[in-house]
């Protein structure tokens, strides 16, 4: 039975999102050093981000947009609307009141 990810401590997050990244490296056909040259980062950093050593932010765009996966950061971290409630302050302040 599969631990669901908000179960996970901090550390396990991180190793499933190393073992997620080296599984869409190899969906995209590509080899750690491959992956590394067309990301501008060194072969050892894309091994230690996909055994979960902390991978920087930065690290995990270049290796997401070399996969051609950035856009699965709108499904991490999507946008967030204005809320009605802030439309009807801003209406209000306008309005100078």
């Amino acid at each position: 039975m599969d631990i669901r990810i908000e179960d996970r401590t901090d550390p396990e997050i991180v190793r499933e999102l190393g073992e997620r990244l080296a599984a869409v490296r190899k969906a995209a056909g590509l080899n750690q050093e491959e992956a590394a040259a067309q990301a501008g980062l060194n072969r050892t950093t894309v091994s230690r981000a996909e055994r979960g050593d902390n991978p920087t932010i930065l690290t995990v765009i270049r290796l997401l947009r070399v996969y051609g996966r950035l856009g699965a950061l709108d499904s991490f971290i999507p946008k967030v609307g204005v809320s009605p409630m802030e439309l009807v302050r801003t209406r209000q302040e306008g309005r100078g009141g």
